[in-house]
């Protein structure tokens, strides 16, 4: 019988580089939602592949945000390097944009670490020629040594194929880290959040989604007409009263479009039939409050 291996494969890189599309690749789930938009990963969020004679624990963190203009933004920031810290493998992603900038702490703090390290050169189907993937590279490999190098679409699913081999070459022989049964660290209610909060970010323009909070006050399970059924409540935290109306639409319009879009999202990823409802609520300045924030999961 071959040896059990186990480990934990974090991948880090800025917002909107296709961290969250390749995790839920990897893992063959959607374990993080996706949208075009940056920031839309806020938390750190474990998801688990398991097989007989292996474990893969993925992180997929928040983007590291040069400058952050709030608490929440340090917050996820302290997200993406505590990645660093548990490390059996490192994959840092970046992808061709103009503004792609290495930020010196990440160099510094990467090159302190005795794992195998990944590049994931992501989105090379935009490329205008093989030299601007080249150079990409090049910036990279100029300061650090990486142990694989791949260049891939995600989102297109090409030249993905080599990355879990080359996971499964480096992971470390272990017993597995949690129960086979489990898929992440994360609790039914926010995967909910997460789902409502993917469709704020879909339906929504501007800033309206980055000020807003998901919380899940009830989620209770249920039987009705013979099958498995789940009713939920939820609350949307805004910033402002302006904020509010644009969330709620001329005559509730966009709050129902909002609940029903949600609604099918929780019934694809439960396979339940779900009865959602969603109340807005103003909480001024919650992303530069320490106790809300805490409140929210994004401090310890």
């Amino acid at each position: 019988m071959n040896e059990h291996k186990a480990g934990f494969v974090n991948i880090i890189g800025r917002p909107n580089v296709g961290k969250s599309t390749l995790c839920n690749l990897l893992i063959g789930d959607k374990m993080s939602i996706v949208t075009h938009k940056p920031q839309t990963t806020r938390h750190r969020i474990l998801g688990i592949l398991n097989e007989d004679d292996y474990q893969i624990v993925f992180s997929d963190s928040p983007g590291i945000i040069t400058d952050p203009n709030y608490e929440l933004h340090k917050s996820m920031n302290k997200f993406a390097y505590s990645s660093l810290e548990d490390a059996d493998i490192l994959i840092i992603m970046t992808d061709l944009r103009k503004d792609s900038v290495i930020s010196p702490a990440l160099i510094e703090a990467v090159k302190k670490l005795d794992v195998p390290l990944f590049l994931v050169i992501n989105k090379t189907d935009t490329a205008q020629n093989e030299a601007e993937v080249v150079e990409m590279e090049k910036k990279w490999t100029e300061q650090i040594v990486f142990k694989y190098i791949f260049r891939i679409s995600a989102l297109n699913q090409q030249h993905t194929q080599d990355i879990l081999p080359a996971i499964l070459n480096c992971l470390p022989t272990s017993p597995p880290y949690y129960p086979k049964d489990q898929f992440s660290d994360k609790s039914e209610r926010f995967f909910v959040s997460e789902i409502i909060r993917e469709q704020i970010f879909l339906l929504y323009q501007e800033e309206i989604p980055y000020s807003v909070e998901v919380e899940v006050t009830d989620f209770r399970e249920s039987v009705l007409k013979g099958k498995d059924f789940i009713h939920i409540f939820a609350n949307i935290y805004v910033s402002r009263k302006s904020q509010k109306a644009i969330l709620i639409g001329q005559k509730g319009s966009k709050i129902k479009q909002l609940g029903i879009d949600s609604r099918k999202g929780i019934e694809a990823f439960f396979h339940k039939g779900v009865h959602l409802e969603l109340f807005v609520k103003i909480m001024e300045n919650w992303r530069d409050n320490d106790s809300v924030l805490k409140n929210f999961g994004y401090q310890q």
